[in-house]
């Protein structure tokens, strides 16, 4: 059997320019077509516009970069606080059995509770202040970072654990040169995960428990039946969730290359 083909550049590009292109013109049929009233379905260019208008013009009391700032700090100690919790824990749950025991019957208890549950919470216990969301969007990305340094940490080879053993390096020493280094593609993968389910934890989250940031600005604009405020808010959203994927994909591979030259 001949080996698959690896797809170039330039190939890649031309997919994805094709793949928009028929995104954008099914949109545009539709609403040429008028499935639905123009006032709920506006044209593309509409919405372009209106998101470009949003950046000098406050809607629901700032301009769309105030909101977009806003999201961004309250995404920022949420996905923070779930990364610096979750990945440590995790290394140490893989490294002692009897905290892997403690703390996975609490954890595989809580894990499948959406964060969107966890909403009503938020709203007693913190109101509309940044710790309300910021809750939600631990909720969304602590299992992922947890789970994979974890399986990272499982999936050291037995033989590095007995080697530093045997040359007397204490455990400290041993989640931070033997485990760490071998898990850290696993923890990649996790901060990958947990960093898109944070952030969209982030706009449900606001939704409900903000005064001011994307998913706030998309409800005021709901309520408005303003339409194309409504998607030009979801095209931001959906943009800065795919710098922040590329941004983890390049400290990826940077991670990646330089385990190997190691």
């Amino acid at each position: 059997m001949s080996a698959l083909k690896v797809m170039t550049d330039r190939e890649r590009f031309t997919l994805t320019c094709v793949g928009t292109a028929g995104f954008f013109g099914l949109w545009y049929l539709a609403a040429l077509l008028q499935f639905a009233p123009t006032k709920f379905l506006p044209m593309p260019h509409q919405v372009l516009m209106k998101l470009v208008q949003l950046c000098s013009e406050p809607f629901a009391g700032a301009v769309l970069p105030e909101h977009m700032w806003a999201s961004l700090k309250r995404y920022a100690m949420g996905f923070g606080l779930a990364a610096s919790v979750g990945v440590p824990l995790g290394l140490l749950m893989g490294r002692f059995r009897w905290l892997d025991r403690v703390v996975t019957p609490i954890f595989d208890s809580l894990r499948f509770i959406a964060p969107v549950a966890w909403v009503p919470f938020a709203a007693l216990w913190f109101g509309t202040g940044i710790g309300g969301p910021t809750l939600i969007i631990f909720a969304g990305a602590f299992p992922p970072c947890l789970i994979n340094s974890y399986r990272g940490a499982k999936g050291v080879e037995v033989r590095y654990l007995e080697a530093a053993s045997m040359l007397g390096i204490g455990s400290f020493r041993t989640i931070t040169d033997v485990l760490f280094p071998a898990a850290v593609p696993s923890i990649i993968a996790g901060l990958r995960i947990g960093a898109g389910l944070g952030w969209m934890s982030l706009v449900g989250a606001e939704l409900i428990v903000a005064n001011s940031g994307m998913g706030y600005m998309i409800v005021k604009g709901q309520s408005a039946i303003a339409t194309d405020i409504v998607m030009a808010g979801m095209i931001a959203i959906g943009a800065v969730g795919v710098v922040i994927d590329v941004a983890l994909r390049k400290l990826e591979k940077r991670l990646l290359r330089h385990r190997q030259q190691s």
